[in-house]
């Protein structure tokens, strides 16, 4: 009986200690070895590190798409924007506008949070990064950002709205140029005869004119991790109909939020190349995809969710009536509430990236996950963003 009850109570110990084990392993498993949510792979590419503050730079390694060559301020020094205060002929040190329009590269940060209202637009000079993590920063209230006939700008982490038109005057877009402008149409960020640009997490709304305008054989474009909302003409890719130097034209638009109160264009594309893949579309009033001009599109793993009323459900539209050659082409592509798109044309769409440019295409389904954090992120000094 004395060695039974020995064996009971040796079972119950050990029973217990096996317990607490598993219990202990179970914690350490949930603690340290339980996936966290998926990122896409601009993300995944720097946002996991807790050394993003004093290695800013390594981001510019991260684009993927036709503007992987984008190199902003890279091989620059940091220059820190310590006040909103604007100046658009004589900016002064420490304002955003005298960083920008230096003639040597720079990898320009905020000190603060800030919210700037630009006199007149900011032209922005060759090898720029305009860089906000670590503050909030809105330019916002006047007129927003200029990019032309410069490459290599990286616009990160920023919110851009209320946008208004420029005045006609004279700005300066270099230390030694100062020239008299007739005067921005309202965008939030105009790309203009330029190359190498990176537009990557940012949150764009309510401009007089486009959220972005990409123009006059700009090209070797990425735009990313955005969020657009409350706008009508979203974003437009060429210049007109006629201006055939837009076939240079090579945009990849990946990882976006298409968010409330959208009307149209996003984008709109002429005559160039775009590749549209893996973006979030809450909801559109007109169309989400369209183009004139002969314009090839590829929609790849996007994630499209059309409006209650009946009318708007298509997808696309074209702006002519002899479009059925056109080179529209969908691939893993999601239709959510009756959304459709209508393919043309024949032969792959597909983008010819090079290697360094190429990157996988998640599935349409995998979406809501990759853009859950588009628009700026909120990132903190020594831990991950």
């Amino acid at each position: 009986m004395a060695s039974l009850s020995c064996l009971v109570l040796l079972s119950f110990i050990f029973s217990n200690f096996a317990h607490s084990l598993a219990g202990y392993y179970t914690s350490k498993l949930l603690a340290y070895n339980v996936p966290k949510k998926p990122m896409n792979v601009i993300d995944s590419c720097w946002r996991t590190k807790s050394d993003w503050a004093v290695n800013r730079k390594a981001l510019a390694n991260c684009v993927v798409g036709y503007g992987k060559a984008t190199l902003g301020g890279k091989y620059g020094a940091i220059y820190v924007v310590t006040s909103p205060y604007d100046d658009p002929v004589n900016p002064k040190p420490g304002t955003l506008r005298y960083g920008v329009i230096q003639s040597v590269p720079l990898w320009i940060v905020f000190a603060r949070d800030m919210v700037i209202k630009l006199k007149n637009e900011l032209i922005v000079n060759s090898f720029k990064t305009i860089d906000g993590r670590g503050a909030k920063v809105e330019i916002a209230y006047g007129p927003c950002i200029t990019i032309q006939g410069v490459t290599n700008v990286i616009i990160h982490g920023i919110s851009i709205h209320d946008c208004k038109p420029g005045m006609v005057g004279q700005v300066r877009s270099s230390p030694t140029h100062v020239g008299v402008r007739g005067g921005s149409d309202g965008d939030a960020i105009s790309v203009f005869a330029s190359s190498n640009i990176w537009i990557d997490h940012c949150y764009l709304a309510r401009a007089k004119d486009g959220l972005i305008d990409v123009i006059h054989a700009s090209t070797g474009v990425t735009i990313s991790n955005n969020y657009f909302t409350q706008h009508d003409k979203v974003m437009l890719l060429g210049h007109n109909d006629k201006f055939i130097a837009d076939k240079v034209m090579k945009i990849t638009l990946v990882f976006n939020h298409f968010g409330e109160g959208l009307i149209e264009r996003m984008p709109r594309v002429r005559i160039g190349y775009a590749h549209v893949a893996n973006n979030k579309y809450d909801e559109w009033k007109m169309y989400a995809i369209g183009g004139s001009a002969n314009p090839t599109i590829f929609s790849e793993g996007n994630y499209f969710v059309a409006p209650d009323n009946r009318s708007p459900k298509q997808v696309t539209k074209r702006e002519a009536t002899n479009w059925q050659n056109w080179k529209w082409q969908s691939s893993k592509d999601v239709f959510i509430n009756g959304a459709y798109f209508v393919p043309s044309g024949y032969g792959s769409a597909a983008p010819l990236y090079t290697r360094a440019q190429s990157f996988t295409v998640a599935p349409g389904y995998m979406v809501p996950v990759l853009t859950s954090n588009a628009g700026p992120l909120r990132c903190l000094v020594g831990k991950p963003c």
